[in-house]
């Protein structure tokens, strides 16, 4: 893409009426730290609404954008990946799975860079043919209450040395911010765990081959303004995104993010 900012597609969420004061009807939204650290690396932000899809619409779409970040938000409907649904699933949206799936296929066909984060890398390991534990909570406390003010935990995550991430983020040892009470269970196609919690819950996967494809468990926006590594994440991911199409497929490990 033209210009100095590498233009990100941003997919939003749904908000129902009345969760915004002053708003009547239903509307779209965006957490304000995910774009703060995206901004903050150098990237511009494009919010999309979803929306039903097919694969040339979404393929038409990615051809606009030079980088693909996935959100947090509710569960995944676990249809998709041929389980019963937990009692404690949550906040199912069929059109926002739909639609940032189309997406995600799109922008790996592509060679998009893409950035997953929580229900984004939740979403890429199912797109792939993973499934999802749908309720760690019980046993594996300390990962902190999704959909709370103040239900966010941090706690320490070990990476892969030879990982994107640990390149990306200087460190192999890392204090993250977590609210999620689902997590990757079968591992999909094509995919790697780097990074692991201490209670062996899987912290981040990666997309084998070239293209660097990241998703990670944790929150790194939560913390990045303070926190280098966690910020270092966005700025590899927009200095994927600012290179040219034919300098992007990189192999894991082979530069410093």
């Amino acid at each position: 893409m033209s210009g100095s900012a590498p233009l990100v597609a941003v997919p939003a969420y749904a908000v129902a009426p009345g969760r915004v004061e002053r708003w009547r009807t239903a509307g779209i939204a965006v957490p304000v730290p995910y774009l703060e650290a995206l901004r903050r690396a150098g990237g511009q932000e494009a919010i999309l609404a979803p929306r039903e899809i097919g694969d040339a619409d979404a393929a038409a779409i990615v051809a606009h954008f030079d980088g693909l970040l996935l959100l947090g938000g509710g569960d995944l409907d676990p249809t998709r990946y041929g389980a019963p649904a937990h009692p404690a699933v949550y906040g199912v949206d069929p059109v926002r799975d739909a639609f940032e799936a189309a997406l995600l296929a799109a922008a790996v066909r592509a060679g998009l860079p893409v950035l997953a984060i929580c229900r984004g890398a939740q979403l890429l390991n199912v797109v792939r043919g993973g499934t999802l534990h749908q309720h760690i909570t019980d046993d594996r406390p300390g990962h902190g209450i999704p959909g709370t003010e103040a239900g966010a935990a941090l706690h320490p995550v070990r990476l892969a040395p030879a990982s994107r991430i640990a390149a990306a983020m200087g460190t192999t040892a890392a204090v993250c911010s977590s609210h999620h009470h689902q997590a990757v269970d079968r591992l999909g196609t094509g995919l790697s765990v780097t990074a692991w919690a201490p209670d062996g819950t899987v912290e981040a996967v990666e997309l084998d081959g070239d293209a660097w494809v990241v998703g990670v468990q944790w929150h790194p926006e939560d913390t990045a303004a303070d926190d280098p590594a966690q910020q270092r994440l966005f700025d590899a991911f927009t200095a994927e995104a600012s290179r040219p199409p034919a300098q992007r497929r990189i192999r894991p490990g082979s530069r410093k993010g």
